[in-house]
């Protein structure tokens, strides 16, 4: 079996750019590159901000469902991290702009059994990463470099996850489900690693890297 790799442009047709001395943030198999490639599961949604919203449900003692409003009035701040994608490009040096995970989800009041999370996004892609990890490192992302995030890159909210391969980072992200256990989401099913920890070049499943 095969995985199924994601929509948009072939990473052989990125323009890639020499390491520079950087290869201490650069995982192994991956090339350093300064563009920025749409890949993605299915097409674009088109998302209303007047009817958009982000649930955090699940094994949380205050469910919540913020409007577009409530979430940018929570304070933006800026994150600066790398993007590592699992088609093996790399982009260093991203600045985004929108609120950190702890700071959404942490008045839920996440429920001391809740071990991991499964992100939802608009279109019914999903993806799983522990709660220990989103906490201390995710990020819910409406900027990018000092621009609205595209339509294609997950506007209006995109969850970066920058330990991990890409698409862990869910695009047009509208819900986190807190669970008791782990559970494979969309890609995870299809062959991808369950962790995706690029420093480990944890792309597929184990058996298919025999």
């Amino acid at each position: 079996m095969q995985p199924n790799f994601m929509r948009g442009k072939s990473p052989d047709k990125v323009k890639k750019i020499p390491d520079q001395g950087r290869g201490e943030r650069v995982p192994a198999g991956q090339y350093v590159t300064q563009k920025f490639p749409v890949l993605s599961y299915g097409p674009t949604p088109q998302i209303d901000l007047k009817t958009w919203s982000l649930r955090v449900f699940g094994l949380v003692d205050r469910p919540l469902e913020l409007t577009w409003a409530q979430f940018l009035g929570q304070g933006l701040t800026t994150l600066n991290s790398d993007f590592h994608c699992v088609t093996q490009w790399s982009a260093l040096d991203q600045t985004w702009e929108g609120i950190p995970f702890s700071a959404v989800v942490g008045p839920a009041m996440p429920k001391a059994e809740a071990t991991f999370v499964m992100a939802h996004s608009y279109g019914g892609y999903t993806t799983n990463i522990p709660l220990d990890v989103c906490m201390e490192e995710g990020f819910f992302a409406h900027k990018q470099n000092g621009q609205e995030m595209g339509k294609d890159h997950g506007w209006p909210l995109r969850l970066l996850i920058p330990s991990r391969y890409a698409w862990k980072s869910a695009k047009w992200v509208n819900g986190i489900e807190l669970m008791p256990q782990d559970a494979p989401g969309f890609w995870e099913q299809r062959g991808y690693n369950n962790n995706a920890d690029p420093w480990k070049e944890e792309r597929f499943w184990p058996e298919l890297n025999r």
